[in-house]
């Protein structure tokens, strides 16, 4: 059984760290910020024994150099090898699958480009670390990939079981459920859960896991096909919404510029 604890980084990062019950060794997904993972590991008396990497954008990888000098330079890190990123140990190519020493757990690698052209996700059991591809409420935004590329990773992505958690590294939730609420404002589940979720940052608790349950009720950017969504994009966009994809690029076109 995985212990997942979020480490709030920069404005609204989460650094996510996986630990067995039966061990004191730790891995990080996405690591930007070397200094709030030190502080972690130390204050808990913990071991970092491996690092997640899921794409090459700085806030996300800035603190390998400093976690390996700090922890070792033997510590693995794990990261696409098609992104050509600084401090990755074990680059991951084409492979399904990968077993991340120390905690003895096995990884399923799903490819995912989009947001960037190398992006990959993990899969553990039913935990799914998406790093910038899909977000509660949200996805990410098109830096390196086409639409037709994010739209078929998050296609992907949605295929999974419903009770697959989703652990995102922004908390982003409430702006993207502005946005949400634009697109499809009839949906019920989606008024339910800005209630939630707002509840929830008024506390100052996460947003996240969600889950692809969950996403699939709300998130607009996984229901690209609804017939409200797409009236609204007609209206929106002035044009006829004449398939799935079209749809969906007109999505992330107008909350580039929400």
């Amino acid at each position: 059984m995985l212990q997942i604890t979020p480490l709030p980084a920069f404005n609204d990062n989460y650094i996510w760290t996986l630990q067995t019950e039966q061990s004191t060794g730790v891995y990080v997904v996405d690591p930007g910020d070397a200094q709030v993972v030190i502080d972690y590991v130390t204050n808990k008396k913990l071991t970092l024994q491996g690092i997640l990497i899921t794409h090459h954008h700085h806030d996300h990888t800035g603190g390998i150099a400093a976690l390996c000098a700090h922890f070792g330079k033997d510590i693995p890190v794990y990261g696409p090898q098609a992104e050509n990123i600084q401090g990755i140990s074990r680059p991951i190519t084409a492979q399904a699958t990968v077993t991340l020493e120390g905690l003895e757990l096995e990884a399923k690698v799903i490819q995912v480009p989009g947001h960037t052209l190398g992006h990959i996700a993990y899969l553990i059991d039913n935990l799914l670390f998406c790093g910038d591809t899909l977000f509660s409420g949200g996805c990410g935004r098109l830096f390196e990939g086409t639409a037709e590329q994010m739209y078929q990773s998050l296609s992907q992505l949605s295929e999974l079981p419903d009770d697959t958690k989703v652990y995102c590294t922004h908390e982003y939730t409430l702006a993207n459920l502005r946005f949400a609420c634009a697109a499809e404002p009839n949906n019920q589940k989606l008024q339910e859960y800005v209630q939630q979720a707002n509840q929830l940052r008024a506390q100052n608790i996460p947003t996240l896991p969600s889950s692809i349950g969950l996403e699939k009720a709300i998130n607009p950017f996984l229901r690209a096909d609804c017939a409200e969504i797409q009236q609204i994009l007609a209206v929106q966009f002035q044009q006829p919404i004449t398939n799935t994809l079209q749809s969906f690029a007109l999505l992330r076109q107008w909350k580039d510029n929400f």
